[in-house]
């Protein structure tokens, strides 16, 4: 019997090749580049750090901040730890448990009974031990419960990483969004500026019978609008603050005015990006590991077609007398040895292997969506960042030509050659450039920030390996 044991423990601890189907990646169809790139293809990796391209100590501060702070970091990170407790608690299960044993009774026995006594019929037990219990992993059930619970760790960990990827990319576009508001309104305070000084001019015009009344009256409704938009600035500004206090997780977050446009613009990607830069999203990368953990709960399922052996040891001491208790002769030992086998289940076992199956399929599904959808934003953000700065050079062409066209407006109406009205009409005319202008820099640096989240980060081109 103990050699029968030893046989089958020595067999299952080192295990034959677990029942089920083994992993092997499926090889997405994509195209070698993103469509919005040319045919030139690069080597290129990806980096984390990508919101220092903006080269910004503020900005740098609030991200640091926020994976620091923000609440659902620490919610990531918590199920993380779980994760990682459930992984060391199966891989537990491989081994055997030792439980130690101690028990006293009193007890009293029948005097009439077939058997009667011709002692005390009051007697104590006691007894103390080590015992065993060990369910051999013969067709693999324990190892795939520890690849699933692998996986499901890994799946964990990067998780995480999908959360601090949009954690910091909401960071950047709030702060960007708010420096975008601080030009806006430094822009808007000087336009209110002169349009001040043009109303007082106007003013004076009238009071020495050069301008008409209307003319005045008109300079003060442009005074009045650009005063209502400055507070509609101010008020976009701090809900776009309280923003970036909840996010970083300083609620009194106060932070000076800056310009959007001291900020630098990232570096163009590489022409022919190539498409396998999606392998660095984290999103991608929690897929692929749920996929795996779902393949391993096939096997899972499989083994429980097949037969459980459990092994059972007992080894102490039990004796009637205390002082005997440890005495060569009170010595016990028991080894077991336990089979369970299926033989009808009304298809129960079946049913949950097609289940497995399913969920399998479903994880691959899921799987082949994330990097399909991945591809499409890198693509999106790619074409969103060219033609944004396409969009923001053009922008630029047009404010200049509004601010000639709006002095050469003032001079004529100075010189009495055209009337107030074609003022006001290259003032509108200017503003609404100049402010254009800014919000085109801002939607190319929120571009980046798109193109940064798509590719989950910052990428740069790859080193050639230095000769030894």
């Amino acid at each position: 019997m103990k050699k029968i044991i030893l046989l089958l423990l020595a067999v299952g601890l080192v295990s034959c090749k677990a029942i089920g189907p083994d992993y092997q990646r499926a090889e997405p169809t994509l195209p070698a580049t993103f469509s919005e790139e040319n045919t030139t293809q690069a080597d290129a990796t990806v980096m984390r750090a990508w919101w220092t391209h903006f080269n910004d100590a503020k900005l740098d501060e609030l991200v640091e901040s926020a994976l620091q702070h923000n609440p659902n970091v620490q919610l990531a990170m918590a199920r993380i730890n779980e994760a990682e407790a459930a992984m060391r608690e199966t891989g537990a299960y491989m081994l055997p448990e030792v439980h130690f044993t101690a028990d006293a009774k009193r007890n009293r026995v029948t005097e009439k009974g077939a058997f009667p006594t011709f002692i005390s019929p009051i007697r104590n037990n006691y007894k103390i031990g080590l015992s065993t219990s060990y369910e051999i992993d013969f067709w693999g059930e324990l190892k795939r419960n520890k690849e699933a619970a692998l996986a499901n760790a890994q799946a964990a960990k990067q998780a995480k990483e999908v959360t601090d990827l949009s954690l910091v990319g909401l960071v950047a576009s709030n702060y960007l969004q708010m420096r975008g508001l601080d030009a806006q309104m430094a822009l808007t305070e000087q336009n209110l500026v002169n349009r001040k000084e043009s109303l007082a001019l106007t003013q004076r015009r009238l009071a020495g019978g050069v301008s008409s009344a209307l003319e005045v009256s008109q300079a003060e409704t442009v005074v009045s609008n650009l005063q209502a938009q400055q507070i509609e600035l101010q008020r976009l500004r701090a809900v776009a603050l309280h923003q970036l206090a909840i996010l970083t997780g300083v609620l009194d977050l106060q932070l000076d005015t800056g310009n959007i446009q001291q900020l630098p613009l990232p570096p163009q990607p590489p022409a022919g990006l190539p498409s396998e830069l999606l392998e660095n999203r984290p999103d991608i990368r929690q897929a692929e590991q749920a996929l795996i953990a779902q393949n391993a709960k096939i096997g899972v399922a499989k083994t429980a077609l097949y037969p459980l052996v459990t092994l059972t040891g007992e080894y102490g001491y039990e004796s009637l007398l205390l002082g005997n208790l440890l005495k060569s002769g009170a010595n016990i030992w028991t080894l077991g040895l336990g089979l369970d086998l299926p033989i009808f289940d009304y298809g129960k076992r079946k049913a949950r292997i097609e289940g497995a199956e399913a969920r399998e399929q479903q994880a691959l599904a899921q799987y082949q969506i994330a990097i399909q959808n991945a591809f499409k934003e890198v693509n999106d953000a790619l074409v969103s960042r060219r033609l944004n700065l396409e969009r923001e050079q053009a922008l630029l062409q047009s404010e200049q030509s509004a601010k000639k066209a709006l002095n050469v407006a003032e001079n004529r109406y100075k010189s009495g050659y055209s009337s107030y009205l074609e003022v006001l009409d290259a003032q509108r005319v200017y503003h609404e450039a100049a402010l254009s202008a800014v919000q085109a820099r801002q939607g190319s640096l929120l571009a980046s920030v798109e193109l940064f989240k798509a590719l989950g980060g910052d990428w740069r081109p790859v080193e050639p390996a230095k000769a030894l």
